[in-house]
Parts: structure tokens; C-alpha cells; sequence
């Protein structure tokens, strides 16, 4: 599919994966890669390795594969470089870009594929004829090798894992979707993958903020056009961790119904007090739509009745998950039901206190409410 000029989408959609990094991907995904046609035929990002073949053939739907020049690899984790060994025997003058992180990683990943292999820094620019590509590492965001790639003369930016969204649906273009479905979409990705890198994002933003962006192309998702300085601001709200002071959410699974009750209960105060709460049951819910609500919410309360001395194995999932994610600036609070040991409440506050928040007191129920 052509964006613009002579710049090509030639990616895959994958609209079967539903868990993608641990969290729930109920309508697919893409793997996006770019064909840049000009007087050096340049390949930006590959494709994960079972859609190798579909790749191939979507470039030979413009160019033979052996006139490609340049491949620009902006990351090489799998779902971006799993076609990688395929592609480079095809492209036998072909040039490969990326950072110092990046070499190391891809000669790791696949020993047993020979390249040429070119490293840039931040600044450095490919010419290519007509384009002019400036190479923008971002370290962290959100593996050591990302980097970004910005096209001068389109003011396009080929964002990588930032910007992106799991859309997986055949819509390739911002225009052909809701918006507000788009902007969850990301919000759902920010919160699930790139928040423990706000550090890292506010540099990159940093780096972007003196270049125009009409065009964001990132390897997921969809094309943005006519709302990138929306997603841009909202990831400067995101990177610097501004949250709503008065949204509650509320994470909790059980077993017969008391902390259900007390889930409920707890909604209710806090609502009583004009407070936006959202009650989220893990056996209905995945862990990682929790993690979305909680990306603009100052508390997050979390309940599990006592099984065998412990917290509910969702629960336990759910703390381990959320703890990796290392949201900041929390207040939290565990509650839950038990008969007659009531240890799951004490290790639901430890697990809070160990992710950094401030804690309130927290709530037991006996047997029922």
C-alpha cells in the first residue's frame, strides 16, 4: 500500500495473537515494515519470522528483493527482525543500519546470517537520491538497540515500538478507524509496554520536539497523520506521569463473593466522594486492561481472599505484572476475605509497599460481610 510519494507500506497483519508481551491483544496486531523507493532502494524493519514469506511477496509486489540497498533495522526483537534471515540472502547488496546494541543483538539472535552491517549515531543521515533519512536512537525505549528513523523531505517518522497500538483488524491509515478507539488503542500499548521508560520517552520527545511530524509510521498499528501532535501530547502527559487525582481502580478476583462484596463496597465510598472508580474482576478482566486503567489513576486498591496461606494466583499474576510495569506515584491499599489464617491481605500490602506506593490502611472481612 503506497503512503505517500514513493513510500510503501509492506507489512502483515497477525489477526489470531491475543497475548502479545503478557498482556491481552483481543483484536490482533500488525508487524509493520516500509519499502522507500528512490535512487537507493531502502527496507525499514522486517517482520516477525512466521510472516516472513508474506513480507516477500509484498515487496516483490514493487521491487525485485535484490535491488534493495538499505535495510533499517530500528529493533531487533523478534516480532520486528524474525524475517531477518530470510530477507538478507535475498538482498545480497543490501546494507544493514542500526545502533552499536543493535549489531551485537541481531549477531546474537541469528549467528548463522552473514551482513554488512553500517553503524549510525544520533544524527547521522543516510541519503538515499531525492531522501534524506535522519537516524534517532532511543535507548530503552524500549530495548537498548530501539532507535527511530525520520524521512526530511516527507516529515515522516518511523517510530518504532513508540506510537504504536494492537490493531489487527486491516485497517492500515488513521483516517479509516474511530479516533477514539485509536487513541485506547495506544494508551492500552503505553501502558502495557513503554511505561516503565518515561525517562526514556521524554528524551526522545526532547530529540522530535525541532522537527516537523506530518506522518508517524510506527511497527505496530496504525499510520498517524492527521492526529500526531495528539499522540505526541499525550505521551508527554504519559512520560511525565501526570495522573487523575480522583480515579480509583479497584483489582481484585474471589471465591465466594465476600471480596467481591468488599469490592463493591469500597466503589461505593469512594464515589460517594466524587471519584471516578473502576471495579475490574480478574476472573472476567485481563491483568493488562488493569494496567490501562491505572495509567491515569493515583489509587489502585487491590483485593484477594486467603487460598492455602496465599493470594489468589490472578492476584499474585496481576502484582508481579503491574511491579515490572513500575507505575509511580501510587497510592494503594489491599483489602480482601478469609476463615481463618487472613494472610493474602498482608501480602497484597507488601506487594504494593514493594512497588513504591503509599500505602492506606488495609480492609479484612471474616467469612462474610
Amino acid at each position: 500500500m503506497k503512503i505517500k510519494g514513493d513510500i510503501y507500506s509492506v507489512g502483515v497483519v497477525d489477526k489470531d495473537v491475543r497475548i502479545f508481551h503478557g498482556y491481552a491483544t483481543p483484536i490482533g496486531t500488525t508487524y509493520n515494515s516500509y519499502l522507500i523507493i528512490d535512487e537507493k532502494i531502502t527496507l525499514v524493519d522486517l517482520v516477525k519470522a512466521p510472516f516472513a514469506e508474506e513480507l516477500i511477496a509484498n515487496i516483490k509486489k514493487i521491487v525485485p528483493l535484490e535491488k534493495i540497498d538499505n535495510i533499517i533495522c530500528n529493533h531487533v526483537e523478534p516480532d520486528h527482525s524474525g524475517a531477518f534471515p530470510k530477507i538478507i540472502p535475498l538482498c545480497p547488496n543490501a546494507k544493514v543500519y542500526g545502533t552499536l546494541a543493535c549489531e551485537k543483538e541481531l549477531h546474537a539472535y541469528y549467528p548463522e546470517t552473514k551482513f554488512e552491517f553500517q553503524l549510525v549515531k544520533q544524527g547521522d543521515n543516510l541519503n538515499t537520491g531525492k531522501y534524506n533519512l535522519n537516524f534517532c536512537p532511543m535507548p530503552m525505549v524500549h530495548w537498548p538497540d530501539s532507535m527511530s528513523t525520520y524521512l526530511v523531505e516527507e516529515k515522516l517518522l518511523f517510530s518504532n515500538d513508540a506510537f504504536g497500538q494492537h490493531i489487527g483488524t486491516g485497517q492500515h491509515l488513521e483516517e479509516e478507524i474511530e479516533l477514539s478507539i485509536l487513541l485506547d488503542q495506544a494508551a492500552d500499548y503505553y501502558a502495557n509496554i513503554v511505561l516503565p521508560f518515561g525517562g526514556q520517552v521524554e528524551r526522545l520527545l526532547a530529540q522530535l520536539a525541532n522537527r516537523p511530524i506530518q506522518l508517524i509510521c510506527p511497527s505496530h498499528g496504525l499510520i498517524w497523520s492527521n492526529s500526531c501532535g495528539e499522540i505526541i501530547a499525550r505521551y508527554q502527559k504519559w512520560a511525565a506521569g501526570e495522573v487523575n487525582q480522583a480515579k480509583v481502580v479497584i483489582v481484585y478476583d474471589t471465591m465466594w463473593h465476600t471480596t467481591e462484596k468488599m469490592a463493591a463496597l469500597i466503589a461505593a465510598e469512594f464515589r460517594a466522594k466524587a471519584m471516578e472508580v473502576v471495579s475490574i474482576n480478574l476472573q472476567i478482566e485481563h491483568y493488562s486492561y488493569a494496567m490501562t486503567q491505572l495509567l491515569d489513576a493515583k489509587y489502585v486498591f487491590v483485593g484477594s481472599p486467603t487460598l492455602n496461606n496465599q493470594m489468589l494466583p490472578s492476584i499474585a499474576a496481576f502484582l508481579c505484572y503491574m511491579r515490572g510495569l513500575r507505575p509511580k506515584d501510587r497510592i494503594g491499599m489491599a483489602f480482601g476475605s478469609y476463615g481463618w489464617s487472613g494472610e493474602s491481605i498482608t501480602l497484597v500490602q507488601e506487594q504494593l509497599k514493594a512497588a513504591g506506593m503509599e500505602l492506606l490502611e488495609s480492609r479484612k472481612a471474616l467469612w462474610n460481610i
